[in-house]
């Protein structure tokens, strides 16, 4: 991944597609997502399709990622309903990538085979561990001998681009566990990797069990379990949570961190478009009713110009390995007394062209600098 093929990214379209519906909660998730409420799928997807109508027609989309929830879950049948939505109102590029996140309990043969054939090209699952233990503890309904038979059955299908994503840092993971976690991981022969510390988010059941004396994730311990993972893998760390063999990056997420352009449909689901940021209605009965009613289920929206696109481009593309090209931003980051001390510890790394993180677990901090900058004065006048 090169700087100028990761800024590319910057006139890539995109949509994504929220999908809500879970057979359980798991309980970290902080996500806008529903369990039990399943008899209210083909509802939400007329919404979904309701809400596609109502946005403004764009050109061919060049990535589509369904997530959630589960959109594995749900009958492929409504799930292909949105696709021709997408494909009827924008146009979706002949190459695009496009994904759907699955979890291996839900991934069998014929489900993989229907999910090709209406046009997905990545599937994503949620793995998380092959620890039987941590799985219980994660909540999570699969055991690892089930990763194995959805892996196989995607690739029996034809899915020439698999993801795996896996959860580090639980209380009763060892060092051994999380070892052969990432070793079982391998041996499946992904084409991507995500993985990501287990967070403890307030108001979900782990942050209520936590507050009532449960044992929390160690920070100490997960920047272990993540230098560990990092050792391990041969593939390219692209960004700050995830790895790919070449050519194989996540091209919706390529997308997100360039400052790239993507719709957002369904509950909760966060968009960039013409510059201003929007976010939809969380609830799901809310936002349903609203998409019944004919109206835009937003919940917000935030323009994001002046200084504040140039904070933005920062925030969203330092996450990136290739990190950011020079600007005012970086010349405001490097200028503060934050910027002087990230460089002194090592944190960030600069050049004639470019500014990177160079300690990824780190990564929060320099987002916290970049939030901080304030826009250069000139002539007196702030230019924001």
């Amino acid at each position: 991944m090169t700087p100028e093929l990761a800024d590319s990214f910057i006139d890539s379209v995109a949509a994504y597609v929220h999908i809500p519906f879970c057979s359980t909660i798991c309980p970290y998730c902080d996500f806008a997502v529903v369990a039990g409420q399943d008899d209210l799928a083909e509802r939400y997807v007329d919404a979904v399709v309701s809400e596609i109508s109502m946005s403004d027609t764009w050109r061919d989309l060049d990535a589509v990622y369904f997530g959630g929830g589960t959109p594995s879950h749900v009958d492929p049948v409504l799930l292909a309903r949105i696709l021709e939505a997408l494909a009827g109102h924008h146009g979706i590029a002949v190459d695009a990538e496009i994904s759907l996140e699955a979890n291996p309990e839900d991934f069998s043969k014929d489900r993989a085979d229907l999910l090709k054939q209406i046009g997905f090209n990545r599937v994503s699952f949620g793995a998380q561990s092959f620890d039987a233990g941590v799985l219980v503890s994660l909540g999570r309904r699969h055991q690892a001998d089930q990763i194995l038979i959805s892996v196989n059955a995607a690739r029996d299908a034809g899915f020439e681009n698999l993801s795996l994503d896996l959860i580090y840092g639980e209380p009763g993971e060892s060092t051994e566990s999380w070892a052969e976690t990432v070793e079982r991981a391998i041996a499946l022969q992904p084409d991507h990797l995500s993985c990501y510390a287990l967070t403890v988010e307030p108001g979900t059941p782990l942050g209520r069990a936590v507050r009532e004396g449960a044992r929390s994730p160690i920070p100490d311990v997960q920047a272990d379990r993540y230098e560990a993972l990092e050792q391990m893998l041969e593939m390219e760390r692209y960004e700050v949570s995830n790895w790919s063999s070449t050519g194989f990056e996540c091209r919706y997420n390529l997308t997100v961190w360039a400052q790239g352009q993507y719709e957002a449909y369904g509950n909760g689901a966060h968009g960039f478009r013409d510059g201003v940021r929007f976010r939809n209605l969380r609830r799901l009965d809310a936002y349903i009713e609203a998409a019944e009613k004919g109206q835009l289920p937003r919940a917000g929206a935030d323009t994001i110009e002046g200084w504040d696109e140039e904070v933005d481009r920062l925030f969203v593309g330092l996450r990136r390995t290739v990190g950011v090209a020079h600007g005012d931003g970086t010349r405001a980051l490097l200028d503060s007394d934050d910027g002087g001390r990230l460089i002194e510890g090592g944190v960030i790394e600069t050049d004639e062209s470019r500014l990177r993180v160079a300690r990824p677990l780190m990564t929060d901090a320099v987002h916290r600098s970049v939030l901080a900058l304030q826009p250069p004065i000139v002539s007196g006048k702030s230019d924001a």
